[in-house]
């Protein structure tokens, strides 16, 4: 069989899974997310030896050591994917939600959210975005086709089966979790062209991950992930407030897409500001700056155009010192990713601007980028962030894994 009919098979198998997925009342859902979150307690040991394995071979094959901790699963970590199970089992459930009225004609409509149907990930080196994903898509009556990275092939494989046994001790067909285990290149691309089998294609990962999905598929695509994110500091920024939230911002986990990769600061209160942020980074963070920065951090290096476009996903952050909030507003709208901005200010005026003016996702103010999450905006998880703007914008919940469905009731009704 080829890799293209392996892939087939799933989506088929997922497909055929999905139809009576989406009849599944809420409780009989709720109970497999709290039977999965069991078998993930049950198999911790198996699935921690998986994780050692991949941490070893990315490892020996050079992989970033900020790439290395998106990786890396612990007991804490599984506590914490188990948690978020647990968390969406108290959400409400969207699924048959609906609007209902009469037309003039006389035919009673009724607008219900239904389940998409079968929804594949591409992704990178990420386990909880195998549970997460699979978990958001069960509570939505959804089937899921899971297509990891490489690097953390061993610990799908094992959470996958995981799951599978939960689902099957609930009485529910497995293949309503699949997993794509050939990570060859030419598996993606055949799950890109499931048109038919798969009704949405949701790419996690860097930039040539996103370019390549938006470039060669056929299934429909939500864009999500690249994250290039500004933080402004503003002339009336209080300075320990915008250290702070630079400094979490930029190192907390600098390999996620919420991460801060750039940082403008405004020129009245750089020659404060920057020396001070430096001390505090104390070489943590390699800094590359413009002219104006390099004076203040002489240990700064130049920065060039194409920095201020990178995500780095690592100690890395580009500064600029900018005239005034119209220049902050431009280069972010320039330059970013769409993902998350934030403003440092005490001004409200120049909050307002920066709200209503930058055009991404999710815009701060006085609050690090790092917010932008499904568990911390009360959705439970996420199954990514959508940086575009149809059919949704920033972290997608459950009810972004659902459509809508019109249902029509007549007398005989003629037109």
């Amino acid at each position: 069989m080829s890799i293209r009919e392996e892939v087939e098979l799933l989506c088929i198998n997922a497909k055929n899974a999905s139809l009576k997925l989406g009849l599944l009342s809420t409780e009989k859902k709720n109970e497999i997310l709290l039977k999965i979150a069991e078998h993930l307690k049950k198999d911790e040991d198996s699935i921690l030896e998986a994780n050692k394995l991949d941490l070893s071979s990315a490892e020996e094959a050079g992989v970033a050591k900020a790439m290395l901790d998106r990786l890396t699963l612990t007991s804490s970590r599984l506590d914490g994917i188990r948690d978020s199970l647990v968390s969406l089992v108290s959400l409400e459930d969207p699924v048959g939600k609906y609007q209902e009225w009469t037309a003039a004609s006389g035919i009673q409509i009724r607008k219900a959210k239904v389940p998409l149907g079968v929804v594949a990930m591409i992704y990178e080196a990420r386990p909880n975005v195998t549970v997460d994903s699979a978990a958001l898509c069960l509570k939505t009556g959804n089937a899921v086709v899971l297509r990891g990275g490489r690097e953390a092939i061993n610990t799908n494989i094992a959470l996958v089966r995981s799951m599978k046994d939960a689902l099957d001790c609930c009485g529910i067909d497995p293949h309503s979790v699949e997993l794509v285990e050939n990570t060859d290149r030419e598996s993606s691309m055949a799950l890109m062209t499931m048109r038919g089998l798969v009704d949405v294609l949701i790419p996690r990962g860097g930039k040539g991950l996103i370019k390549s999905t938006l470039e060669n598929s056929t299934v429909p695509v939500i864009e999500t992930g690249a994250g290039n994110c500004h933080i402004y500091i503003d002339e009336s920024a209080d300075i320990e407030k915008a250290i702070n939230i630079t400094v979490n911002a930029k190192c907390s986990r600098p390999s996620v897409c919420n991460a801060a990769e750039t940082l403008l600061v405004h020129a009245a209160i750089a020659a404060s500001f920057l020396p001070a942020l430096s001390e505090k980074l104390n070489g943590k963070v390699e800094l590359r700056g413009c002219p104006r920065t390099r004076v203040l951090i002489p240990s700064s290096t130049d920065a060039t155009e194409e920095d201020y476009y990178t995500e780095y996903n690592d100690y890395i952050l580009a500064i600029k010192v900018v005239d005034d909030l119209s220049s902050a507003i431009d280069h972010i709208n320039k330059h970013s990713t769409a993902h998350s901005e934030a403003i440092v200010t005490e001004d409200d005026s120049c909050a307002e601007r920066f709200l209503k003016e930058v055009d991404s996702a999710a815009v701060y103010v006085n609050a690090s980028t790092r917010f932008t999450d499904g568990g911390e905006f009360g959705f439970g998880a996420e199954i990514g962030i959508s940086t575009q703007k149809l059919h949704v914008r920033g972290p997608m919940g459950l009810f972004a894994l659902t459509t809508e469905k019109y249902m029509i009731r007549g007398n005989g009704n003629l037109r």
